[in-house]
């Protein structure tokens, strides 16, 4: 531990007379409304246009300006990127890559079609998705679903390197996109149901060797944990913090997998994301807060040393993974100007941090339905303060193996999973896609097997009994109160990635394939489209010859959609989601397809 608690300290020195720059091709980008360079739209995830030619007074003008199919079904998430007069867009397995010429009505300049083992396919739990390629210093960037990142040349297309992430073999894939930061690319690794051990690696954008990795959890110096400087709730974790809290050799194969998004902060020179849950589903099989799973990580982008975590749900019982984005605001506390860290956590509560140092501030529901736990001890005196106080009646630990628990909400699926919030500085509010799903809940005895699937429990899903019968809400959110402000009801989880715009209008997709404009302030439906396919991606704008453009991907798919996009039709597959969204083959098929909207000229 010498080693990183010497690396940490030099850094410190050199941090004060250096100064920290994020990625200078990627600032330039985002920084101009007219492009859409990241796919968080940003580095704090805030997923913000400046863009206000398309409003609140117009927005029910709205007319479909052009399409493109991508030949490609099953799950389409993320979404498209703009770089000068190029739209990058991406497909989920194969992965395969289009460059289209916005001068000329989307011509294929180039595309990037990867040779993968469809023996990945199996270990990609819910359903083959890609969360979308980034761009820097004239790079495509993309992580294959086998792991391999690839960088390709902007301009035509050509490979210019790649490196293998992890090994499939193992379980080990992906369906993230990459954090270009300074000279390194940020990137996760999915199979938390397979066994696998989570991580973090930063490779080197030049040539793709790597820089550093941090993981979920194991030794100190594997996770590049300081056990003296790293610190929860302002205290040093301490040695061997996560080693104490599993039982023997189970955290080589205890989950934690980082498939989420990731944001930073150039000034803190900070990256932040969240790991899923433990393996196995089965909590009695590893005893322990089983730290770091389902926890908030604060790493220094150089080195990937931890400044401070923050595990939201100690030794998960109901997989409700803490890989949601981490959106980053300067915000008014108490009258004074402070660096916050917001997250929707699958477990259905809303927290907002101090982001330097890891200060929880709000830990609040937000969805009214979740039982499992009757809040987050928020007083500092406590023994257990900043953990959640478990219900009894939903806790499968206490409830045993071959118990079916029932009733617990949210679903597994979370109160909202990978769909990506927005924020509006306007209205100083967030506007969260979330889930209205329940869930019955039985733990098993499971084995490990290298590769196959370690899961060790059967899942039932519903909409949220005594509500409105819907499997969704779309909400706004004030992170500072931990309240809703408004709530607008949906048949289907919400699970497309919202956008807020200068035009005071929030845009989102449905599952059944609508996009929606609301209103930022009062949540009032303003426009709606049916798409070709259900909407599982994010929406995008752009400017292009001074004319404001709406871009999202269609295509059916994920977890929610599981059951369309790979054919499944018991109750109980697609780890219980297939029976909960049954009624959806009754409004969408699959399809592949860029829907571009526009006002009319005129």
């Amino acid at each position: 531990m010498r080693k990183v608690a010497l690396v940490a300290g030099l850094l410190g020195t050199v941090a004060v007379s250096w100064p920290v720059l994020a990625n200078d091709s990627v600032t330039k980008i985002i920084e101009d409304p007219k492009q859409w360079g990241i796919q968080t739209g940003d580095y704090a995830n805030t997923r913000y246009s400046k863009l206000d030619q398309i409003n609140a007074k117009n927005v029910n003008k709205l007319q479909v300006a052009w399409t493109f199919s991508t030949g490609v079904l099953r799950g389409h998430e993320g979404g498209p990127l703009i770089i000068g007069d190029v739209m990058y867009v991406h497909t989920p397995f194969p992965n395969n890559v289009f460059a289209l010429d916005l001068n000329d009505n989307g011509r294929i300049i180039w595309k990037y079609e990867p040779k993968q083992d469809p023996a990945v396919i199996p270990i990609m739990c819910c359903d083959t998705v890609n969360r979308g390629v980034a761009y820097a210093d004239g790079k495509i960037l993309l992580h294959q679903a086998d792991t391999t990142l690839v960088a390709l040349d902007a301009k035509t297309g050509k490979k210019l390197w790649s490196v293998v992430n992890g090994d499939p073999k193992k379980g080990e894939s992906n369906t993230a996109t990459v954090l270009p930061v300074k000279d390194k690319v940020i990137v996760g690794i999915s199979g938390g149901e397979f066994g696998v051990r989570g991580s973090v690696t930063a490779y080197n954008l030049k040539d793709g060797s790597k820089a550093w990795r941090g993981y979920s959890m194991g030794p100190d110096e594997e996770m590049l944990i300081d056990p003296a400087k790293t610190t929860e709730h302002g205290k040093p974790v301490g040695k061997d913090s996560s080693l104490k809290t599993w039982e023997g050799d189970q955290w080589k194969i205890g989950g934690g997998s980082t498939w989420g998004w990731f944001s930073y902060d150039p000034k803190l020179n900070l990256v932040y994301y969240g790991s899923g849950n433990p393996s196995t589903w089965n909590p009695k099989q590893r005893p322990g807060d089983n730290k770091w799973s389902m926890t908030v990580f604060a790493r220094d982008a150089d080195t990937g040393v931890a400044k401070w975590v923050y595990q939201m749900t100690p030794h998960d019982e109901w997989d409700y993974d803490g890989i949601n984005e981490m959106i980053l605001t300067d915000q008014e506390i108490d009258g004074k100007k402070t660096p916050l860290l917001t997250h929707f956590d699958r477990n259905g509560f809303g927290y907002t941090l101090n982001r330097e140092t890891g200060e929880l501030l709000v830990a609040e529901k937000y969805d009214p339905v979740v039982n499992w736990a009757t809040k987050v001890d928020m007083d500092k005196s406590s023994k257990t303060y900043g953990r959640p106080l478990v219900v009894a009646k939903y806790s499968t630990e206490q409830n045993g193996e071959d118990v079916n628990s029932q009733g617990i909400c949210p679903a597994a699926l979370g109160t909202k999973d990978q769909q990506p919030a927005a924020y509006s500085p306007k209205t100083d509010l967030f506007y969260v896609p979330t889930n209205h799903v329940c869930m019955d809940y039985e733990p098993f005895q499971v084995s490990y097997t290298a590769g196959q699937p370690y899961v060790g429990a059967t899942l039932a899903m519903y909409p949220a009994p005594n509500s409105h019968g819907g499997m969704g809400n779309f909400i706004a959110w004030d992170n500072k109160k931990g309240k809703i402000v408004w709530s607008n009801k949906e048949m289907f989880s919400v699970w497309s990635g919202a956008l807020a715009t200068a035009g005071d209008v929030v845009f989102y997709g449905t599952l059944e394939g609508f996009l929606k404009a609301v209103d930022s302030k009062t949540g009032k439906e303003l426009y709606k489209f049916k798409t070709p396919s259900g909407i599982i991606g994010n929406v995008t704008t752009y400017e292009h010859k001074g004319k404001q453009y709406i871009a999202i991907l269609s295509g059916v798919g994920g977890w929610a959609g599981i059951g369309l996009a790979a054919g499944l039709s018991e109750g109980s597959e697609g780890l219980g989601a297939v029976g909960g969204y049954a009624a959806l083959a009754q409004y969408t098929a699959l399809g592949g397809q860029l829907t571009v909207f526009s006002l009319p000229n005129d």
